[in-house]
């Protein structure tokens, strides 16, 4: 089983893109369990959402103490203390930053990704909405989901333009990933 943690702020898209990998990760024929956890629900306050998949059925029905995978949609929460609790040996990073190098924050990350996704989704979105440039470049870090799945998942959730804006947005991604082995 993998399992992925989402860490954003409320309205940046954290919820939606756990959903939104969850579904990709169906078309693939995957197992999947997707869900929030909210403290404050109010744009701004720190959000977790959570994505479990395998190749059979999950029963495990908690939070991810132990994720391969953590995306952060706001590198403003770099500072919390328990951020990189629990990672599992050889989990992955995905930063969005505009930074072009990052320090390997934890022992357990072998694999850091960073993504301009802020700056891919202002320029396509016109929003600072990130999650579906974030899920193209989960796909491209980890190998875990095609790119084609995460497309074909995002008509479930937009429609019409803003959903040409999202797939240019995630093929964006993908393409546009800078992956960093430690």
């Amino acid at each position: 089983m993998k399992e992925i943690r989402f860490h954003g702020r409320g309205g940046q898209g954290a919820v939606m893109a756990a959903k939104m990998l969850a579904s990709a990760l169906l078309v693939e024929g995957k197992h999947v369990a997707s869900f929030p956890m909210y403290g404050f629900e109010r744009r701004g306050a720190p959000v977790v959402a959570f994505t479990r998949f395998d190749d059979k059925p999950i029963r495990v029905k908690t939070q991810i103490y132990n994720p391969d995978c953590i995306i952060v949609i706001d590198p403003g929460l770099l500072t919390l203390p328990t951020l990189f609790t629990g990672l599992k040996p050889n989990s992955t990073f995905i930063l969005n930053t505009a930074k072009k190098e990052y320090k390997q924050p934890d022992k357990a990350l072998t694999t850091g990704v960073l993504i301009n996704a802020t700056g891919i989704a202002v320029e396509e979105i016109g929003r600072d909405i990130p999650n579906t440039c974030l899920l193209g470049a989960f796909a491209a870090a980890t190998g875990w989901l095609t790119l084609d799945s995460v497309l074909k998942s995002l008509p479930e959730y937009l429609s019409g333009d803003i959903l040409q804006r999202n797939l240019k947005s995630a093929e964006r991604g993908y393409k546009e990933v800078e992956v960093i082995k430690w």
